[in-house]
């Protein structure tokens, strides 16, 4: 396009009768040594870089066009909501008390910040420093040591261990990995939210089967136990197009720890179909009243065929420092190296150290009562155990979970409390939460959120709280329960 002569008039796309200015700048003049090359360019090389020159004065007017092409790669249509974003909005704006998001508020242990400490101050500069992409040699060398205990089969720390930016980085890496366009994956419901759209964004088809409640009939209150999988309708969702399963025990939102009959159902399933399993295994150690977590991956046939995805945040109660890992056989773990050295290639190494001085010392104090693996879950219980009561004394009923940082209760009693919204087809756990944090300020998360688009509407009657708070955030919340009840009988 020629710039605009002097005086000229064109109107400005959109904004008609506008007049385009062209810019008041000289266009530079050659050097001598310009000219030669252009002379030895050719004419039409000449020409267009002659012209290009002369440009430099272009109205201004095109540098407001817009692309008229779409920007967003196919991938991420239908992915791009998260409830997150508002829940968390919410809380902050409102909430005196937060239970909804899945993290401690009591402090780290001593030996894991003094580690750290120690890291920063202490030890060797390098450890500023890039470390091995893979994995810190010292924390994947001492996964390899515990893990060797927990599935019971030699490992080698550089092929069958890798360290991720968190667990969420290693279940983008199984998924950007393992799962092809076309390739179909199983996932359990209530399942945490972000494998349904990982699974969508590596042009997988998820596929649902919910885990089905059956109140005991005695009147007791109901535990995460007695939500199970039929296994004829989860024998019915495998097929020639099924790649993966998700299974994730301990499980949030619903704290239920999966049996050794139940694994074996699954683990039979995918050596049938020959299936792999992402087994989501966070909290792995937070586990209650004698209950004992089964790892997939050490049932027969399964080692080959599993990646455990692990997490320090939940195992030292450090999530913002975001040191995760994967286990399984280096026939899987390679294709994952391979996202990894293409996505964030290094995990922070001043982290990684502490973590590995962290899961030492529990090697050394395995199964002894001050290991941390030991005395976490017990303080946990019993966190568990005063939010079960609080929230039953108001009327709410708890499903107390055998496992995790949460608790989900059913809400069918408060109905009356949650005005109706007109023309909204917002479901009842969303309104309430939302209701509860605006009008109560304590802050849940709605147990619907965790479901697919089919199943959501079945599921609306509950909530989900997460107990690892430290007692005085619990007895606050109590306090507002407590508070709330009274209004209640009062009115």
């Amino acid at each position: 396009m020629k710039p605009l002569g002097p005086g000229r008039r064109e109107d400005v796309p959109g904004q008609p009768g506008r007049l385009c200015q062209p810019l008041q700048r000289k266009a530079a003049r050659p050097s001598s040594m310009s000219r030669g090359m252009l002379r030895r360019a050719g004419p039409s090389l000449r020409h267009f870089l002659l012209e290009r020159n002369s440009s430099a004065g272009h109205s201004s007017c095109s540098r407001e066009a817009k692309m008229s092409r779409p920007v967003q790669a196919r991938r991420l249509e239908g992915i791009d909501k998260n409830f997150w974003v508002e829940f968390v909005k919410l809380a902050a704006t409102y909430s005196k008390v937060n239970l909804g998001q899945g993290f401690p508020d009591f402090p780290a242990p001593d030996f894991l910040t003094e580690a750290l400490t120690r890291a920063l101050s202490g030890g060797s500069h390098m450890l500023h420093q890039y470390t091995r992409g893979f994995g810190h040699p010292p924390l994947v060398k001492v996964l390899a040591q515990f893990f060797e205990k927990l599935l019971g089969r030699d490992l080698d720390p550089m092929t069958n261990v890798m360290v991720t930016v968190g667990a969420y980085h290693a279940l983008f890496c199984c998924f950007q990995a393992l799962v092809d366009e076309g390739d179909e994956v199983i996932i359990i419901e209530p399942f945490f939210d972000c494998y349904e759209s990982m699974v969508k964004m590596a042009g997988g088809t998820p596929v649902f089967v919910p885990l089905r409640p059956n109140p005991p009939k005695d009147g007791k209150l109901m535990s995460s136990a007695d939500w199970q999988l039929d296994p004829a309708e989860l024998a019915s969702k495998f097929s020639e197009r099924t790649k993966a399963i998700v299974l994730n025990s301990p499980s949030n939102p619903l704290g239920k720890v999966f049996s050794r009959g139940e694994l074996g159902v699954i683990a039979e399933l995918c050596v049938k179909h020959d299936v792999l399993c992402i087994s989501d295994e966070v909290y792995e150690w937070l586990v209650y009243d004698g209950k004992q977590h089964i790892r997939i991956g050490s049932l027969q046939g399964m080692w080959d065929r599993t990646v455990v995805v692990g997490s320090a945040g939940k195992t030292f109660s450090v999530t913002g420092w975001k040191v995760g890992w994967v286990v399984g056989p280096d026939r899987l773990i390679q294709h994952l190296r391979t996202v990894h050295q293409n996505s964030v290639y290094h995990c922070a190494t001043i982290a990684q150290e502490a973590v590995a001085q962290g899961f030492q010392r529990e090697l050394m104090l395995y199964g002894k009562p001050e290991s941390y693996f030991v005395q976490l879950p017990k303080e946990l219980q019993q966190k568990r155990d005063w939010l079960v009561q609080s929230l039953d004394d108001v009327g709410m009923k708890p499903i107390i979970p055998e496992g995790t940082y949460f608790l989900v209760a059913d809400i069918s009693q408060f109905k009356s409390d949650v005005p109706d919204v007109p023309n909204s087809d917002e479901p009842y756990d969303y309104r309430f939460t939302k209701w509860m944090v605006k009008n109560k300020g304590l802050a849940a998360i709605p147990l619907s959120a965790f479901y697919s688009e089919a199943h959501k509407n079945n599921y609306t009657n509950f909530i989900r709280f997460c107990f690892a708070k430290e007692d005085a955030t619990l007895k606050a919340a109590n306090d507002i329960l407590q508070k709330w009840k009274q209004e209640k009988i009062s009115s």
